[in-house]
């Protein structure tokens, strides 16, 4: 039996919580600025 992709879920994953998504609202900038002044390594997905 073969794998499907999961092309449709990461699409997904990013279009929800990527970067791009967050910096679109204002709430969403929050979340990227919290994560920056927390130290984090990966910011969004």
């Amino acid at each position: 039996m073969t794998q499907r992709t999961l092309g449709g879920t990461s699409r997904k994953r990013k279009r929800t919580s990527g970067f791009r998504a967050r910096m679109r609202t204002k709430d969403g900038q929050a979340v990227i600025k919290a994560r920056r002044s927390k130290g984090r390594h990966r910011l969004a997905v």
